[in-house]
């Protein structure tokens, strides 16, 4: 049975060293992201965002402060899912290694600001069809949504 979309969503910034914790997401939407999902029934946004944590990279939150709540339009492999309503959060983590979901993720790793900028600049080509969707999934750059927050932070250039 097909999951139906709850439209409230969270997602984590971790800096460490001046470099972002991305993971390239393994299932639609694909691309590169912060560790983030829905709520799914979670009390808070707080539980789901240190659910999600755990669940895609096995990191342990310490702190967490919300830095932006925003409803975007961005759709999801869910049903009805056209819109979110985020929280995004600045998290501090326990230190320990990452410990990715097979099932969720291809890969896990800290980016700097100029490899999330290459990244920007990826998206904004599948984004004007000079990539094509083979492309995309083999090699690609932030997912839409993360770019508008990425922007909407002043994390990339617009």
């Amino acid at each position: 049975m097909a999951k139906i979309c709850d439209h409230t969503s969270v997602a984590m910034f971790i800096w460490k060293d001046g470099k972002l914790l991305l993971i390239e997401r393994g299932k639609i939407p694909f691309g590169f992201a912060l560790p983030a999902g829905h709520t799914d029934g979670d009390k808070t946004f707080e539980e789901a965002a240190k659910r999600e944590l755990e669940e895609e990279v096995g990191l342990k939150a310490v702190s967490m402060k919300k830095i932006l709540e925003i409803r975007k339009e961005n759709p999801c492999r869910r049903e009805g899912g056209t819109w979110h309503l985020w929280k995004l959060y600045e998290v501090s983590v326990e230190e320990g290694e990452i410990k990715r979901s097979l099932d969720e993720t291809k890969r896990a790793g800290w980016y700097s600001k100029e490899e999330i900028e290459k990244f920007a600049k990826r998206t904004e080509e599948y984004q004007n069809g000079r990539i094509s969707e083979e492309e995309w999934r083999e090699r690609p750059g932030l997912e839409p949504v993360m770019l508008e927050f990425f922007r909407d932070l002043k994390i990339v250039k617009q």
